[in-house]
């Protein structure tokens, strides 16, 4: 028997509920527009017309494919990240809106850059170093990571948010030296991997299922890659450039005493939404300071 819109959506709703999904509300009407292959606002305007067979078949797939803790972001294949489209898949992590304050701190700390050279290191789908270019007209983006899967999604949002003409994206290994020619950037933002190797298998389903691993083991205690960044990657910034990091919760004092140790000054934090010290940051010394 044919189901209205608004029937299919309380169908879902109940699972979800059931399913003890956070948001069900939400999620049941995000995953009713994608089988419906419509927007929301389209989705509420037919919620009492009947839904073809096709759309009740897909909406019990996607229902399922949810419940079996695959996030939300990769069934849509898209994300919201700093008022842009982000495309993303199980190849890189999901852009969290802790990361926007990143993306906050870097532009306060380039204002005074007319024409910045960024790198956006470890870089995922791109979404930092998009979030940057939408804002920053004038910049120019590196993106780079060591994933061939994830640069391919990089190299779709770059395309998507054409930003060719003043980006490349390249294969790169934060755990090693920089390519030869890497030099003179004003910023290396960074979100790397920060999470304890022992801490993983602990993480909700929904990550240590779904999101790549190679994005979040940090190494033994989470910080190997900030280690190696700023011993083998300090080079490729100009004098008084600025390095730039997301962190874990608790990693913000030994992030800022690693920037100490490795030549760098005006150094600070910035808090998250819940008041974590979330991003470090600070500026490479000139040549002929101490």
């Amino acid at each position: 028997m044919a189901k209205t819109y608004n029937e299919l959506y309380l169908d879902m709703r109940r699972r979800l509920r059931e399913g003890g999904i956070e948001d069900p509300s939400l999620e049941a009407r995000r995953l009713l527009a994608m089988a419906a292959e419509c927007s929301d606002t389209e989705l509420i305007s037919r919620f009492f017309l009947y839904a073809p067979d096709r759309c009740e078949r897909a909406s019990r797939e996607l229902t399922s494919r949810r419940l079996r803790s695959e996030p939300l972001a990769y069934i849509a294949g898209e994300w919201e990240f700093y008022g842009e489209k982000i495309l993303v898949n199980p190849s890189v992590l999901i852009p969290r809106m802790d990361t926007e304050v990143l993306v906050d701190k870097a532009l306060e700390l380039l204002k005074h850059s007319s024409e910045p050279r960024i790198l956006d290191l470890c870089c995922g789908s791109g979404c930092i170093g998009v979030a940057l270019a939408s804002r920053r007209p004038n910049a120019r983006i590196i993106f780079a990571d060591i994933s061939p899967e994830a640069l391919s999604v990089a190299r779709k949002n770059v395309a998507l948010h054409r930003l060719g003409t003043r980006s490349v994206v390249l294969r790169a290994d934060a755990l090693a030296a920089p390519p030869l020619r890497m030099e003179n950037f004003d910023m290396l933002v960074c979100n790397p991997p920060y999470i304890r190797t022992a801490e993983i298998e602990g993480l909700d389903a929904s990550v240590k299922d779904w999101e790549p691993r190679l994005a979040l083991d940090g190494g033994a205690d989470g910080l190997e890659f900030y280690r190696s960044v700023l011993r083998n990657w300090k080079s490729v910034l100009t004098d008084n450039g600025i390095a730039i990091f997301e962190v874990g919760e608790g990693q913000a004092a030994t992030v800022l005493s690693l920037l100490d140790a490795n030549g760098f000054s005006d150094t600070g934090t910035a808090l998250d939404t819940i008041g974590v010290e979330r991003v470090v940051y600070g500026r490479k010394k000139q040549q002929n300071e101490s």
